[in-house]
């Protein structure tokens, strides 16, 4: 199953993505993979800052590319009062619009969901911030490093001898997009069946980085009991972990219950392991997990890594090497599902970057173009959807608007 030809299942919606950097333009970016009618609004002359972020090619960043795909690109003061004319006349043309500023910044434009709704009832305005739109906290500097630090993440990550480690991609930022993305299609949902009008949405980058903390939360509130970082292991089940193989690779493994846990040991030519008091149950092998991973890793050190998956595989043992990217280009799995598609950027050349997810078997989503260059929709939108007039136009930006 390809991306075809479908318009998408969102096809029919316009959602403003007046947003910057990652956040809240990655969720307009998915809401676009799936159809919607995006028009991403960026500063006159500078673009949004995500243009000059590397990678680089022929002075282009390949991360715009790929974040801005999908999405109409035009320019527009905000700060400008004929700006702020022209974006609430695109309101009361679109269904959706995300934001990512600090709060209170839309309010201090005399753009607050008040002024937007009373331009087009049935708006619905998703607000990405690093704290929310409340709280002591509301008015910080928001970023992704630092929301899954407060998020709760960096702590329990790393090796308890050393320093937690950062996630070194900005993991905050992607999950507040998608729950923002949620958000808005959820919103759109309840407005089309109830006909109830619009609402806006919070979301905030620590508070999506602590909806993923598992049972961390219950188990301190029920127990006390503070997670520490335990390097690969989760304390719920064993053996899990990062194995190195007689090849000098290193293989992934996740034996989450009993029954796997036997299939293992059968496998592998150890079924003693499985008898062992100590290893009876996951309880028992979280409490001797030194003792599991030492014999685990004795076995995995005298394969090679395709012994190793070979053996497990045929078990049905969760087991996995470790991909580079390069690995991931090579590898049969991403080719026959397609996961790597290349459309065509007029500057650059085609531009590798991930396939739309998740696949939809009647309305899949596609990607139809690559970020485009600074204000190239400018014609399409200011023309052809407002109406302005070619004089119009020219003194827009005469004036610095557009």
């Amino acid at each position: 199953m390809g991306e075809g030809r479908s318009e998408g299942a969102l096809r029919g919606f316009r959602v403003l993505d007046i947003s910057t950097m990652i956040a809240a333009p990655f969720g307009a970016a998915l809401l676009g993979d799936f159809g919607a009618e995006v028009i991403k609004v960026e500063i006159p002359v500078k673009g949004d800052a995500l243009r000059h972020v590397a990678p680089m090619f022929a002075d282009r960043s390949l991360y715009w590319s790929v974040l801005g795909r999908n999405k109409c690109s035009i320019t527009l003061d905000l700060h400008a009062p004929r700006g702020r004319e022209l974006l609430l006349e695109l309101v009361k043309r679109s269904d959706a619009v995300l934001e990512n500023f600090r709060p209170g910044t839309l309010e201090r434009w005399e753009l607050g969901y008040d002024v937007l709704q009373a331009a087009n009832p049935d708006i619905v305005l998703v607000r990405v911030s690093g704290y929310g739109q409340d709280g002591p906290y509301r008015d910080k500097a928001g970023f992704g490093t630092p929301a899954a630090a407060i998020g709760g993440l960096t702590y329990i990550t790393g090796y308890p001898d050393r320093a937690p480690v950062s996630v070194p991609i900005a993991l905050a930022d992607y999950l507040a997009g998608l729950f923002g993305a949620l958000g808005a299609t959820t919103a759109l949902l309840e407005r089309e069946r109830n006909h109830t009008g619009g609402q806006w949405i919070d979301v905030s980058l620590y508070e999506s980085v602590f909806r993923l903390l598992e049972a961390v939360v219950p188990a301190y509130g029920k127990h006390g009991h503070i997670r520490e970082r335990m390097g690969n292991r989760t304390g719920q089940s064993s053996p899990i972990g990062v194995y190195p193989t007689s090849d000098g690779h290193f293989m992934v493994l996740s034996v989450s219950t009993d029954r796997i846990w036997h299939r293992m040991t059968e496998a592998i030519g150890h079924p003693e392991w499985a008898a062992d008091p100590r290893f009876l149950g996951n309880p028992q092998r979280t409490v001797h997990a030194d003792e599991v991973d030492a014999l685990v890793s004795g076995w995995f050190a005298e394969h090679t890594a395709e012994e190793t998956q070979r053996v497990l595989d045929e078990a049905g043992v969760p087991v996995s090497p470790i991909y580079s990217i390069a690995d991931i280009f090579a590898d049969p799995q991403y080719q026959a599902r397609g996961d790597i598609i290349a459309p065509e950027d007029p500057v650059v050349g085609p531009v590798p970057m991930p396939a739309v997810i998740p696949r939809f078997s009647r309305t899949p989503g596609r990607v139809r173009f690559v970020g485009p260059s600074l204000g190239e929709h400018n014609q399409q939108i200011y023309r052809g959807l407002l109406g302005l007039s070619d004089a119009d136009l020219s003194e827009l930006e005469a004036d610095g608007v557009i």
